[in-house]
């Protein structure tokens, strides 16, 4: 047996044998079932259950990973290494073989069936610059920020898979200028680039998780988008959250890559004053040195550091979970917008365009405050491994659309 894969690994393709992140895919006519990418293939994890080459407790022949996710830490190890062993011993070749399938055959679908959707604000670049922008006169930071993972509860049925078109929202919004509010659909619709994780395991109600149990209750990491009406949530957030200004749609990533896959990439975070409390303590570095990169219809015009978020995982599970309230499967945490200290690590246009104020112009000489019909967001992001190779967390992309269809004139207030 070798450390490589027998498969073909492209230079570059991120999905080496270090990485083996799990999906849910189907091929025409044929239902859905769990897989593991590997190059530029995905390995039938249902078929290979079928012929005794790997456990199977009716995990893989599924439309999601939630099955698998709930089965806990040992079964995740277990079959890690099982995966891992077929997949570079050539012996298994022939047996494993027929159960690869090119990429370009196969649809992927949403991984997990989302139990609760959450969404912090953990970076303190984007924080800042959103307060300097909402609160020029004041700490940018409110006085809560640096003690607490401040964070909002989302929709889970409106967290949908890569390549899902966004439809604009419409709904309530005033601008400055404006005496009264108006509807219609956003005029400030954006994106956010986040790195988030899954969990597999559920907790007790009543029984706060430890920043220590993080790796037993969370199964891996995906890239999300959570698209923002910003006008909308302005308007809406004071004096409690983001309700319709981000309920409409939250993008992610199809690949959900595993804890284990991710230790390579721990660093040390920032300096976190004043100290925490006791609950949000960490004994291990839990930074993690991810590099996400945004394209807008295809231009590269951000790659915002995950390395210098504020607020860690293991403390953003704490702090969910330290009220009482339990974990359940496919329970969904993503970091908030990922910004680093420079212009051209921001991770929403908001930052981007500081609200509008500074045209973003792109190479091919258009520009941008804020999003237009049919404008394409790709976000990807890569680590790395213990072999010095780099390993992709994959692509999370959505097209934006107009409104399916208008309101009808009496729900905008005019004649019937």
């Amino acid at each position: 047996m070798t450390d490589e894969s027998w498969v073909p690994v492209p230079a570059g393709s991120g999905f080496g044998i270090e990485n083996l992140p799990y999906g849910v895919f189907a091929r025409p006519g044929e239902l859905p079932r769990v897989g593991v990418a590997i190059g530029e293939m995905v390995l039938d994890l249902a078929g290979l259950a079928a012929v005794g080459l790997l456990d199977d407790r009716r995990w893989f022949a599924s439309g999601s990973l939630n099955g698998f996710m709930a089965a806990g830490r040992p079964a995740w190890q277990a079959t890690r290494a099982r995966i891992t062993r077929l997949l570079t011993d050539p012996a298994h070749r022939s047996e494993v073989e027929p159960h690869l399938i090119p990429l370009p055959q196969v649809e992927l679908l949403r991984p997990i069936e989302v139990a609760d959707f959450v969404d912090f604000y953990s970076s303190i670049h984007h924080a800042a610059n959103a307060g300097q922008m909402f609160r020029p006169h004041t700490n940018p930071l409110t006085p809560n920020w640096r003690r607490i993972p401040v964070a909002y509860h989302g929709r889970a049925g409106t967290v949908y898979v890569s390549g899902t078109p966004i439809f604009r929202p419409w709904g309530q919004r005033r601008e400055e200028h404006e005496p009264e509010p108006t509807y219609g659909p956003s005029r400030r619709l954006d994106f956010e680039a986040e790195i988030g994780f899954v969990a597999g395991v559920p907790s007790v109600p009543g029984y706060p998780v430890p920043t220590s149990a993080f790796r037993d209750h969370v199964f891996g990491f995906l890239l999300v988008n959570d698209w923002s009406a910003r006008d909308i949530q302005l308007w809406e957030s004071r004096p409690l959250g983001p309700f319709l200004g981000k309920s409409f749609a939250t993008s992610i990533s199809p690949w959900v890559v595993p804890v284990e896959a991710l230790e390579a990439a721990r660093v040390t975070p920032p300096a976190q004053a004043p100290p925490v409390l006791p609950y949000l303590h960490c004994d291990e570095p839990w930074g993690l040195d991810i590099t996400l990169e945004i394209e807008l219809n295809g231009h590269v015009i951000s790659r915002p550091p995950f390395a210098s978020m504020y607020w860690t995982p293991p403390q953003q599970l704490a702090h969910a979970t330290v009220g009482g309230a339990p974990l359940r499967t496919g329970d969904l945490f993503a970091s908030g917008t990922v910004s680093g200290p420079e212009p051209g690590q921001r991770g929403c246009l908001l930052e981007l365009t500081w609200n509008g104020a500074e045209e973003l112009v792109l190479p091919d000489g258009t520009a941008r405050t804020f999003l237009e019909d049919g404008d394409t967001v790709t976000i990807r992001a890569h680590a790395p491994t213990a072999s010095g190779a780099r390993l992709t967390l994959g692509e999370v992309t959505g097209t934006v659309r107009p409104s399916p269809s208008a309101p009808s004139p009496a729900v905008l207030g005019g004649a019937p």
